[in-house]
């Protein structure tokens, strides 16, 4: 204000330079009788509670400022956490993943016959961890096919470099196997490991303050005690040690070394115990398996027996003498004739004489031999086991009842599985475009094996279907595999394993043929199917498996990845 004048200022007043008197306000208190001073005193107290109100609403904003920042440190806080939090979880996965895959490794070298000290020690110590992954029977008979011995006896035909590479083995299974059993194995293997390592190494070695025959006393009077016994004893070691005192510090120093080492190998034969209770369970497991579903087997083929076996000679003798009688009546009453003219050749020929070689045979009873053949099924079903012998020398071209009932069990069986929600039934046969023609069918009658077919369909969600369709509004589906499940119970030559050839379609690229061949007395069948690269990984899927009479034939089509 101090540029512009009463005569030359931009808001035309001419009492700019004038202190302002609110002059309207003074005429109101005038008219009221408030003198100048109680209106000063006023304005003074007014001012004052204007500030006093600034000063509160200043601190409030402060306040508020303060707990915004609280809120936002405390978000902070909470989303490190967080990431802390996640962070650790990739870390426990991340170990747990090395961790499979080492195990994984060792089964495969144990598979192979190039097995390492530390894969015998893995696939021991597999048996005792608390969360066992359910697996594969091949893979959990791996730890059962392998000798098991007390794990320190694994050090005793080492060189130094094989000490040494199983020392680092043994120190990378300890920083990943967070279960306590397994890291307490893992402990005390490293003790024992670094005893050897002193014992191979000569930079390691020290110079002993202990007579060589008296160590010896003190490791045979060691070997014979308990972990528990040691652990005593190391205790009153240690607080001998402590006390102080007239002592010959070095010996009980060696001595406590000493100890530490046989109270590892207590420890292992600890768990060493426990290891071979549970591969006895294990093996009882296995073998209860297997007898029930030989059980089984057996069951199915003799209830079907059983329904021949029924009835007794008796009854047999009472049905052929009413026979007779019906017979004669129809003599007597001189009934037509029936149907079929009876031919001599429908009977036996008799004979008048014996042959020489026929001579010493034993004359049976028709009856006895009926009574001698019903015995022998009736013990038969009564044993809870029955061998069964293969004789490929009486084998004919007929299909026998058994083959056909075994053939519907290991039908009705798989049909039983319920499908997946992203599966559905595939049975229908392709047609060969020419006519099938085998040696062998002269002598057997070729017929088409049982099958039970699945087909896998998904939505491919592809750039392409990602920006055309949605979830509400899904694409359409695709074969994305197959199950095929056919079922050669009664092959001739079981040591054939069935096999199958892809044919291409002369017509179309899309689709192609797979065609199933077998042996004698199976004819080739074959199932049209989209022509798509396979997954031939297990871990995707792929199954082909010739086992017990069922062929099974199980894939996933490759996804496509398109890259620009």
């Amino acid at each position: 204000m101090t540029n512009y004048s009463n005569a030359d200022n931009p808001f035309n007043d001419a009492n700019l330079a004038q202190k302002f008197t609110w002059a309207k306000k003074r005429e109101v208190e005038k008219k009221k009788g408030i003198s100048a001073t109680e209106s000063a005193k006023r304005d003074i107290t007014r001012r004052e509670e204007a500030r006093i109100e600034l000063d509160k609403l200043t601190k409030k904003r402060a306040e508020r400022e303060r707990e915004r920042e609280e809120r936002e440190e405390e978000l902070v806080r909470i989303q490190r956490a967080s990431e802390q939090a996640q962070l650790g979880d990739w870390q426990a996965q991340e170990e747990e993943f090395h961790l499979k895959q080492a195990k994984k490794r060792a089964e495969i070298r144990i598979k192979s016959n190039r097995a390492k000290p530390i894969d015998i020690l893995a696939m021991n110590i597999k048996l005792i961890a608390e969360d066992v992954e359910e697996k594969e029977d091949d893979e959990d008979d791996i730890g059962l096919e392998i000798d098991v011995e007390e794990p320190y006896t694994i050090f005793d035909n080492l060189s130094l470099e094989e000490v040494q590479e199983l020392f680092h083995d043994i120190k990378f299974y300890l920083s990943l196997d967070k279960d306590e059993q397994s890291a307490d194995f893992w402990r005390a293997m490293l003790i024992v490991c670094e005893d050897k390592l002193s014992e191979l190494d000569p930079a390691r070695t020290e110079q002993s303050v202990v007579a060589p025959h008296i160590a010896q006393d003190i490791a045979a009077k060691l070997a014979g005690k308990t972990h528990e016994e040691l652990t005593l004893l190391q205790g009153q070691i240690q607080r001998k040690l402590a006390a102080g005192g007239a002592i010959d510090v070095d010996y009980w120093e060696a001595l406590l070394k000493t100890l530490i080492v046989w109270k590892a190998k207590a420890k292992l034969n600890m768990i060493h115990q426990v290891i071979l209770q549970k591969r006895l369970e294990q093996l009882k497991a296995r073998q209860l398996r297997e007898a029930e579903k030989e059980t089984a087997e057996l069951a199915a083929v003799l209830a079907m027996q059983s329904q021949e076996v029924e009835g007794d000679v008796s009854a047999l003798r009472a049905l052929n003498d009413q026979d007779m009688e019906l017979a004669q009546d129809d003599e007597d009453q001189d009934m037509q004739p029936a149907s079929i003219p009876y031919d001599r050749a429908m009977s036996p020929e008799p004979f008048d004489t014996l042959a020489r070689e026929d001579q010493n045979l034993t004359v049976v009873d028709q009856w006895e031999d009926w009574a001698e053949i019903l015995d022998k099924r009736r013990q038969v079903l009564n044993k809870q086991f029955n061998p069964k012998k293969n004789n490929a020398d009486q084998s004919t071209g007929e299909q026998h009842p058994d083959d056909e009932f075994v053939s519907k069990i290991l039908f009705d069986k798989e049909a039983a599985k319920q499908l997946a929600g992203d599966e559905e039934l595939f049975n229908v046969e392709a047609s060969l475009q020419r006519q099938q023609t085998y040696m062998w069918q002269d002598k057997y009658r070729p017929r088409k094996p049982r099958f039970f077919n699945r087909v896998h369909t998904g939505y491919e969600w592809n750039k392409y279907n990602q920006t055309h369709y949605d979830h509400d509004n899904p694409p359409p589906k695709v074969v994305q595999g197959y199950k095929f499940n056919l079922f050669y119970p009664d092959l001739i030559d079981k040591s054939q394993a069935p096999t199958y050839e892809i044919i291409k379609e002369p017509d179309t690229n899309d689709t192609v043929l797979i065609k199933f061949k077998a042996g004698p007395p199976y004819e080739d069948i074959a199932f049209r199917i989209v022509n798509r690269e396979w997954e031939h990984s297990h871990k995707r899927g792929y199954k082909s498996v010739f086992d017990r009479g069922v062929l099974q034939l199980h894939f996933n089509f490759k996804r496509q990845f398109y890259r620009r």
